[in-house]
Protein backbone atom coordinates (compact mmCIF):
# COMPACT_ATOMS: atom_id res chain seq x y z
CA UNK A 1 0.00 0.00 0.00
CA UNK A 2 3.02 2.51 0.72
CA UNK A 3 5.88 2.63 -1.46
CA UNK A 4 7.05 4.34 -5.34
CA UNK A 5 4.60 1.66 -6.69
CA UNK A 6 1.59 1.27 -4.62
CA UNK A 7 -0.17 4.85 -4.82
CA UNK A 8 -1.28 4.99 -1.71
CA UNK A 9 -4.22 2.63 -2.30
CA UNK A 10 -5.22 4.83 -5.68
CA UNK A 11 -7.00 2.46 -8.38
CA UNK A 12 -5.06 2.06 -11.78
CA UNK A 13 -6.86 0.60 -14.90
CA UNK A 14 -4.39 -1.88 -16.54
CA UNK A 15 -3.51 -1.22 -19.91
CA UNK A 16 -2.39 -3.74 -20.97
CA UNK A 17 -6.26 -4.12 -22.11
CA UNK A 18 -7.97 -1.83 -23.89
CA UNK A 19 -9.86 1.30 -22.86
CA UNK A 20 -12.94 -0.47 -24.86
CA UNK A 21 -13.03 -3.43 -22.64
CA UNK A 22 -11.49 -1.62 -19.27
CA UNK A 23 -14.90 0.88 -18.80
CA UNK A 24 -17.44 -1.46 -19.38
CA UNK A 25 -15.78 -3.92 -17.19
CA UNK A 26 -15.86 -0.94 -14.49
CA UNK A 27 -19.51 -0.60 -15.29
CA UNK A 28 -20.63 -4.42 -14.80
CA UNK A 29 -18.72 -4.06 -11.18
CA UNK A 30 -21.02 -1.55 -10.32
CA UNK A 31 -24.13 -3.07 -11.80
CA UNK A 32 -23.01 -6.36 -9.77
CA UNK A 33 -23.18 -4.42 -6.60
CA UNK A 34 -25.52 -2.59 -6.98
CA UNK A 35 -27.99 -4.81 -7.97
CA UNK A 36 -27.35 -7.51 -5.39
CA UNK A 37 -27.85 -4.39 -3.27
CA UNK A 38 -31.30 -3.86 -4.76
CA UNK A 39 -31.93 -7.68 -4.65
CA UNK A 40 -30.60 -7.40 -0.58
CA UNK A 41 -33.54 -4.30 0.32
CA UNK A 42 -35.84 -5.90 -2.30
CA UNK A 43 -36.23 -9.46 -0.17
CA UNK A 44 -35.82 -7.58 3.00
CA UNK A 45 -32.39 -8.00 4.11
CA UNK A 46 -32.09 -11.94 2.69
CA UNK A 47 -33.17 -13.08 6.26
CA UNK A 48 -30.09 -11.88 7.75
CA UNK A 49 -27.33 -12.45 5.33
CA UNK A 50 -27.36 -9.09 3.47
CA UNK A 51 -23.95 -8.23 4.97
CA UNK A 52 -22.39 -11.68 3.81
CA UNK A 53 -24.16 -11.13 -0.06
CA UNK A 54 -22.94 -6.99 -0.21
CA UNK A 55 -19.50 -8.22 1.03
CA UNK A 56 -19.36 -11.01 -1.27
CA UNK A 57 -19.88 -9.54 -4.15
CA UNK A 58 -17.76 -6.91 -3.69
CA UNK A 59 -15.00 -9.60 -3.31
CA UNK A 60 -15.60 -11.84 -6.31
CA UNK A 61 -15.99 -7.96 -7.98
CA UNK A 62 -12.45 -7.28 -7.04
CA UNK A 63 -10.92 -11.32 -7.37
CA UNK A 64 -12.41 -11.46 -10.87
CA UNK A 65 -12.13 -8.03 -11.92
CA UNK A 66 -9.51 -6.07 -10.76
CA UNK A 67 -6.80 -7.00 -12.46
CA UNK A 68 -8.85 -5.26 -15.73
CA UNK A 69 -10.34 -1.87 -14.11
CA UNK A 70 -9.20 -1.43 -10.88
CA UNK A 71 -12.45 -2.68 -9.77
CA UNK A 72 -13.26 0.84 -7.63
CA UNK A 73 -16.93 0.23 -7.97
CA UNK A 74 -17.45 3.51 -5.86
CA UNK A 75 -16.24 7.15 -7.07
CA UNK A 76 -16.15 8.09 -3.04
CA UNK A 77 -13.70 5.20 -2.43
CA UNK A 78 -11.35 6.40 -5.65
CA UNK A 79 -11.53 9.73 -4.80
CA UNK A 80 -9.07 10.25 -2.03
CA UNK A 81 -6.35 7.46 -2.47
CA UNK A 82 -6.03 9.40 -5.84
CA UNK A 83 -5.55 12.81 -4.31
CA UNK A 84 -3.48 11.56 -1.87
CA UNK A 85 -1.51 10.07 -4.18
CA UNK A 86 -1.01 12.28 -7.42
CA UNK A 87 -2.77 9.62 -9.55
CA UNK A 88 -5.77 11.89 -10.99
CA UNK A 89 -5.30 11.28 -14.39
CA UNK A 90 -7.80 7.90 -14.32
CA UNK A 91 -9.73 9.77 -12.28
CA UNK A 92 -12.64 10.30 -14.85
CA UNK A 93 -12.90 6.40 -15.02
CA UNK A 94 -14.13 5.57 -11.46
CA UNK A 95 -16.88 8.71 -11.45
CA UNK A 96 -18.26 8.03 -14.41
CA UNK A 97 -18.46 3.91 -14.92
CA UNK A 98 -20.73 3.73 -11.21
CA UNK A 99 -23.07 5.87 -12.43
CA UNK A 100 -23.40 4.08 -15.38
CA UNK A 101 -22.94 0.56 -13.60
CA UNK A 102 -25.49 1.90 -11.22
CA UNK A 103 -28.34 3.45 -13.60
CA UNK A 104 -28.29 -0.01 -15.54
CA UNK A 105 -29.35 -1.62 -12.51
CA UNK A 106 -31.78 0.68 -11.17
CA UNK A 107 -33.59 0.53 -14.70
CA UNK A 108 -33.28 -3.38 -14.27
CA UNK A 109 -34.66 -3.45 -10.71
CA UNK A 110 -37.38 -0.23 -11.54
CA UNK A 111 -40.05 -3.21 -12.43
CA UNK A 112 -39.51 -5.26 -9.21
CA UNK A 113 -39.96 -2.17 -6.73
CA UNK A 114 -43.02 -1.21 -9.01
CA UNK A 115 -44.70 -4.88 -8.52
CA UNK A 116 -43.52 -4.61 -4.56
CA UNK A 117 -45.02 -0.98 -4.19
CA UNK A 118 -48.09 -2.41 -5.54
CA UNK A 119 -48.23 -5.62 -3.48
CA UNK A 120 -48.30 -3.46 -0.74
CA UNK A 121 -50.93 -0.73 -1.55
CA UNK A 122 -53.12 -3.85 -1.62
CA UNK A 123 -52.69 -5.61 1.66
Amino acid sequence: MIGDKADLGANIPNFDFSLLLIFPVEVLASAMLMGVIFYVVYTKGLRGFSGIAIGGIVGLDILFLSFISGASMNPARALAPALLSGVVENLWLYWTAPFVGTIIAAVAFRGKFKAQRQREAKS
